[in-house]
């Protein structure tokens, strides 16, 4: 039983699984400055009000999984990009403050203030995974102890900002589609126009990134190659963009919630396959890459850890749909709301 692989695996689903369930959270918030009224901000704060943090429960895994069974990765991984971590942890920090603070006070400039720092977290999040991904892709600069030996500039090249950008579109679409199933009246009327309009941008970055991916980035194509069944992904995640779409077109909302869900998805396991198998990939010396075999702990760890998740996820998978569940349903403000 190859432990490894399927570590690597799980790995994926716990991205995949947080990527789709706070995508649409970044997406509310920075779709949240589109609101007109105090009143439809909140509708906004409210609709993911008693999902985002429990959404997080999944990033939180997939870094105690990735620190636990590959800690030479983890190490590279947080040791080279500090600052870019740091911020990322400041922009988390700061979304779940501006969430809580906003409506400790009925100031308008008080409101203001946090309502500015719940967007430009939400934006700057996704940017920052959309760079992870694309320096990911592409590979960075280690020494022979595996060490990354670029700086933080380093880090911000034309591709994994295009990617950056791509991710933030991807979910304020998402977040679009999933606020106009919360939503009624005048507020779901604009958001259908929404929908449409950041549809439209992520489906430009997409084949603007696509392109650039087949075109600069040799490397991503490789494993493609070796498994050609993998490209499957690619067709779905084709599938499901032009599908969002049509469903929007006929009605079917959920349909499209759904597709959004798979495109990201599938994006996901491309993401996966490319790298694959790499955790961190050398750009300067193949041989210095972090495989899934070198960074990884011992077997026995690798087998007492797997167990451990089996346990586990079902009672992750349980409390998300039972939480999903209970506030299922148009969005409604109360006494006890944001």
């Amino acid at each position: 039983m190859d432990y490894n692989l399927m570590w690597y695996g799980l790995l994926g689903v716990l991205l995949a699984g947080y990527a789709v369930l706070d995508g649409f959270d970044f997406g509310v918030g920075i779709l949240h400055p589109l609101a007109r009224t105090d009143h439809e901000r909140r509708l906004f704060v409210n609709a993911i009000g008693p999902m985002w943090d429990g959404n997080e429960v999944w990033l939180v895994t997939f870094g105690g999984a990735l620190f636990a069974m590959f800690p030479e990765a983890y190490a590279t991984i947080f040791s080279g990009f500090y600052l870019a971590f740091m911020l990322l942890l400041c922009a988390l920090i700061f979304r779940a403050v501006s969430l809580e603070f906003r409506s400790k006070m009925q100031s308008p400039a008080w409101r203001k203030i946090w309502d500015f720092g719940f967007f430009a977290s939400s934006l700057l999040a996704p940017l920052l995974f959309g760079v992870a991904v694309g320096n990911a892709i592409l590979g960075v600069p280690l020494d022979e102890r595996g060490v990354y030996t670029g700086g933080f500039f380093d880090l911000l090249g034309a591709y994994p900002l295009l990617v950056g950008v791509m991710t933030a579109a991807l979910f304020a679409m998402h977040g679009a589609i999933y606020l106009f199933l919360k939503t009624e009246g005048e507020v779901q009327e604009r958001l259908g126009r929404w929908m449409w309009h950041t549809w439209g941008v992520f489906l430009v970055l997409y084949l603007l990134t696509t392109m650039y991916t087949l075109a600069r980035v040799p490397t991503a194509l490789a494993n493609f190659e070796r498994f050609p069944w993998a490209a499957g992904f690619a067709v779905l995640s084709v599938l499901c963009i032009a599908n969002i779409p049509r469903t929007v077109f006929r009605g079917r909302y959920g349909q499209a919630f759904a597709s959004s869900s798979l495109t990201i998805v599938a994006l996901v396991c491309l993401f996966g396959f490319a790298l694959f198998p790499n955790l961190v990939t050398a750009s300067n010396d193949p041989a210095r890459s972090w495989t899934l075999y070198t960074a990884a702990s011992s077997q026995k760890t690798l087998g007492i850890g797997l167990w451990f998740a089996l346990i586990g996820m079902p009672f992750v998978l349980t409390y998300t749909g039972v939480v999903y569940w209970t506030f299922r349903g148009k969005v409604q403000i109360g006494k006890e709301s944001y």
